[in-house]
């Protein structure tokens, strides 16, 4: 099986938005606050293939290309088998670097909501 059925993707996605919602975003970005620098707008999560990325959403305050966003992946769900996932952690450098392995659902959003290193910036 080359990954997840579309079910398994919108039981994942589901499951995925409720920790974004209840979790992450009142606990990492209560409200939009501008600055004259990049600021976050948005916590959301996207597949790519058969990987779940939780992304963060950035605006720019930087005259120069003053309100232009992009999107910052932070923490990845990379599906390995039935409700089976290795958690992967975005680098500083861009590389994915592998952190827990083989953790079911349940347990990788725990340790989404629990890890620091797996958290928004």
């Amino acid at each position: 099986m080359a990954g997840p059925s579309d079910s398994e993707k919108a039981l994942i996605s589901a499951a995925c938005q409720r920790l974004i919602d209840d979790v992450l975003k009142p606990r990492f970005l209560p409200a939009i606050r501008p600055t004259e620098f990049n600021y976050p707008v948005d916590i959301q999560g996207k597949w790519h293939g058969s990987r779940y990325r939780f992304i963060q959403r950035y605006r720019s305050g930087f005259p120069e290309n003053l309100g232009e966003e992009f999107d910052a992946p932070f923490v990845r769900l990379d599906w390995l088998s039935r409700d089976r996932f290795d958690i992967q952690w975005h680098r500083h450098t861009g590389a994915w670097f592998c952190l827990h392995r083989g953790k079911s659902l349940p347990q990788a959003l725990k340790l989404i909501e629990t890890d620091g290193l797996l958290h928004p910036l």
